[in-house]
C-alpha cells in the first residue's frame, strides 16, 4: 500500500537547514608526523632515523605545504661516513636541504618546465647558506619526463634524481624517492657544532632594546614568553616586536588589554614565526605568505603574515595593517628579534573593525594596507613582481594551492546557490 507522503509549509526551511548543516562541515589540514609516515616504507628507515635523531622531524611537525626529499636506504648507505662524521646541526641543516617549502603533487612535478623552478628548502630559513644556496633548482627532462634536483650554483656537482612518489596528502605533504643525498654548495663537510645553546631571555633582551617596554609587559603577564623561549631550538624562531610608539599608535577602538586571556595569547603569537631568519633572508624571502605560532594552534591558511620587501625594506602585512622592520634587537641563531613599526593585528580577529585599516595622514597609496575581505596571496602580495615569483611556482601551480578560508568562501557561495534553487523548485 502505498503511503501519502506531503510537503508541510515549513518543510523547505527544515530543508534548507539540515542541508547547510551538513554541507558546512570542512576539513582542517593539520601538520603530520613524517616520521609515522615513512615508518611504513621500510626502505626509507635510515633516513628516517636520520630525522629522528636530530631537531627535524620536530621542525616537520609544525610545517604545512611541503615536499620532503628522501634517499633510500641503498643510496643513503654509500654517504654513511658523511652522516657519521657530521655535528648535530650540521647534520640537520643537510636534511633540512631535503625539505621543499612547497608541496608538489605527481602532476605538478610533470608540468615543470625544462629550464627549471627554484624552490626554498628549510635549510634557506636558517640564514646559514650563503646567497639563495639553500635552495634547489627542479629541472624536468621532456624526452624522458626524469625530474631532477639539485643545487642552484653554478657546476654544483651535487643532485638527485627522483625515483618515484612514495605518499601523498594533498595540499599539506609529499614524499618522494630520491637517489642521493644532496649536499647545498659550500657545506663545510667538517663543521663542528657551533650552534649556541638556546637560553635567550627574551623579555629581558627587549628591555634592553629600551624601546619595546610595552610589548616586554605584555608577553610577561600572558606566559607565551615562556613557550617562545621553549620554541628556540630546533629551526629557532623570528619575532617582531611593535615599538612603544606603535603601541601608542593603535586607534582608540583596540583595547588589546580588554581581549580575553586566550586571544590575546593569539595576537602574541601572531607576531612570532617558528624559524630563525636573519635580516637577509627576509629581505630575500621566496615564499611571502608565512605561517605564524598562532597558525599552529588555528588551522592551517590562518594567522599567516605576508613578508616582502617593499622601498628597500621588509614589510610585514597582515590584511589590514602594514609594518616595516625598523630596527634589529637581537640576531642570534637560534633566536632573531625585530623591532617593527605597527602592532601586527590579525585579520581573524580585527577584521570586521573599519577603524583599523582606516591610514594614517601621510600614507595613502603606496603601502596602505588593503581591506580585509582582499585575501593575501603570493600572486597580489607586495614586491613578487620579477624572476623569483616566476621562477618559484610552475605555471598553474599557484591556482591549485588555495588557503582553507578561500575554499571555504567558495563552498559557502554555492551552498547558497543550491538553498535559493531547492527553495524555489519546493515552493514551485
Amino acid at each position: 500500500m502505498a503511503i501519502p507522503f506531503s510537503i508541510s509549509h515549513i518543510t523547505p526551511l527544515t530543508f534548507t537547514f539540515l542541508f547547510l548543516l551538513l554541507s558546512s562541515s570542512t576539513t582542517i589540514t593539520t601538520a603530520v608526523d613524517v616520521t609515522t609516515l615513512l615508518s611504513s616504507f621500510q626502505n626509507l628507515s635510515s633516513f628516517s632515523s636520520l630525522l629522528s635523531s636530530t631537531s627535524v622531524a620536530t621542525d616537520l611537525t609544525q610545517r604545512n605545504s611541503i615536499t620532503l626529499l628522501a634517499v633510500t636506504n641503498p643510496y643513503l648507505s654509500s654517504s654513511s661516513d658523511l652522516t657519521h662524521r657530521l655535528s648535530q646541526s650540521s647534520l640537520a641543516d643537510l636534511l633540512r636541504y631535503h625539505v621543499l617549502l612547497r608541496y608538489f603533487s605527481w602532476s605538478d612535478l610533470q608540468k615543470i618546465p625544462p629550464s627549471g623552478v627554484l624552490v626554498t628548502t628549510l635549510l634557506q630559513t636558517t640564514g646559514r647558506a650563503p646567497s639563495n644556496f639553500g635552495s634547489v633548482n627542479i629541472t624536468r627532462n621532456p624526452i624522458t619526463n626524469s625530474i631532477t634536483v639539485q643545487s642552484p650554483a653554478p657546476y654544483s656537482p651535487s643532485n638527485a634524481t627522483v625515483i618515484s612518489l612514495i605518499k601523498t596528502l594533498p595540499y599539506n605533504i609529499t614524499i618522494l624517492a630520491v637517489n642521493s643525498l644532496l649536499v647545498p654548495y659550500g657545506f663545510d663537510l667538517m663543521a663542528s657544532d657551533t650552534r649556541p645553546p638556546p637560553n635567550l631571555n627574551i623579555t629581558k633582551a627587549l628591555i634592553d632594546g629600551h624601546n619595546f617596554n610595552v610589548a616586554a609587559s605584555l608577553l610577561a603577564a600572558s606566559g607565551v614568553v615562556e613557550e617562545f623561549e621553549a620554541d628556540e631550538a630546533g629551526a629557532g624562531i623570528t619575532l617582531f616586536i611593535p615599538t612603544d610608539l606603535a603601541f601608542a599608535d593603535l586607534p582608540g577602538t583596540v583595547k588589546l588589554q580588554s581581549l580575553p586571556a586566550k586571544l590575546k595569547a593569539v595576537v602574541l603569537k601572531f607576531h612570532v614565526l617558528h624559524s630563525y631568519y636573519p635580516l637577509g633572508s627576509l629581505e630575500s624571502i621566496v615564499n611571502p605568505v608565512q605561517p605564524t605560532l598562532a597558525t599552529e594552534d588555528n588551522g592551517a591558511g590562518s594567522y599567516t603574515l605576508n613578508i616582502s620587501k617593499v622601498n628597500g625594506s621588509v614589510a610585514i602585512n597582515t590584511g589590514i595593517v602594514q609594518a616595516s622592520v625598523t630596527q634589529t634587537v637581537f640576531d642570534q641563531n637560534p633566536v632573531a628579534i625585530f623591532g617593527v613599526s605597527e602592532v601586527l593585528l590579525p585579520r581573524e580577529i580585527f577584521g570586521n573593525d573599519p577603524s583599523v585599516i582606516t591610514p594614517k595622514p601621510g600614507n595613502e597609496g603606496e603601502g596602505t594596507a588593503p581591506s580585509p575581505d582582499i585575501s593575501l596571496s603570493p600572486e597580489n602580495s607586495p614586491g613578487l613582481s620579477g624572476p623569483a615569483s616566476h621562477l618559484s611556482s610552475p605555471p598553474g601551480f599557484r591556482e591549485e594551492i588555495r588557503s582553507d578560508g578561500n575554499r571555504y568562501r567558495v563552498h559557502s557561495y554555492i551552498i547558497a546557490l543550491c538553498c535559493m534553487v531547492l527553495h524555489s523548485m519546493v515552493w514551485a
